[in-house]
């Protein structure tokens, strides 16, 4: 499309869609980067035990970023139900501060390249989608990826989460009781951060479902959308 087009497409775009255009294409650069980063990291042969470090500033920074997107939904900044965001943002964000940044286990776990593998192609895509459809400017190509690549990265994504949250279960959070109130205590109350991630992990054989049938349903919904207009066309 040449300059004048996008000109024109971004010249009516009010201060609130200018704000989402900004962040997305924020987040597509950031998880390129991030995706960069993993390449480079294991083409130069470098160890599961120092790829925790090598994208451990940029995993927090646009993984907690997404935190906003809830907002985004609340506000009505997006047409997106807020509990469906909520449930795809928390599960990412609580990875990353309940274990990545609390435990060495599961920065040096094998699930880590498989989350960053997946959720980098996943976030590329899907935040690519976001900010060129608002100025519609979205190739047909770019949404079937958009409602195709889920496929295979939330299988893919979900195995890493898992063995992520499996591998950071050992010393620092079994032995030194990481994040567990005992009692007796002044509040009278006790929480076991071991039993609890164990019984997270298993809260994604009930959840998973669900969010694999919702995407399987905006995938019908929006490819069906591609099959007509190319039909008109």
């Amino acid at each position: 499309m040449s300059n004048k087009a996008m000109k024109s497409n971004t010249s009516g775009l009010s201060m609130g869609k200018i704000y989402l255009l900004v962040y997305n294409a924020a987040q597509t650069l950031g998880w390129s980067y991030m995706l960069w980063q993993s390449l480079v990291h294991f083409l130069n042969r470098g160890t599961w035990d120092a790829f925790g470090s090598e994208i451990k500033w940029t995993v927090i920074i646009f993984q907690n970023a997404a935190v906003l997107e809830i907002l985004h939904a609340a506000v009505g900044l997006v047409p997106s139900s807020v509990l469906v965001v909520l449930m795809q943002v928390y599960s990412r964000v609580f990875l990353v501060c309940g274990a990545l940044l609390a435990t060495q286990g599961a920065t040096t776990s094998p699930g880590l390249p498989l989350c960053i593998l997946a959720w980098s192609i996943t976030e590329i895509i899907r935040y690519a989608y976001y900010a060129l459809n608002l100025v519609d400017m979205v190739p047909s190509s770019l949404t079937f990826l958009r409602y195709s690549t889920f496929l295979v990265m939330y299988p893919l994504g979900i195995t890493g989460e898992l063995l992520c949250m499996y591998h950071s279960l050992g010393f620092e959070i079994f032995e030194k009781k990481l994040f567990t109130i005992s009692m007796p205590n002044a509040g009278n109350f006790a929480f076991n951060y071991y039993y609890f991630l164990i019984f997270y992990m298993f809260w994604y054989i009930p959840w998973f479902p669900v969010l694999l049938g919702h995407m399987l349903s905006q995938r019908r919904k929006m490819l069906g959308k591609e099959q007509k207009k190319s039909k008109s066309n």
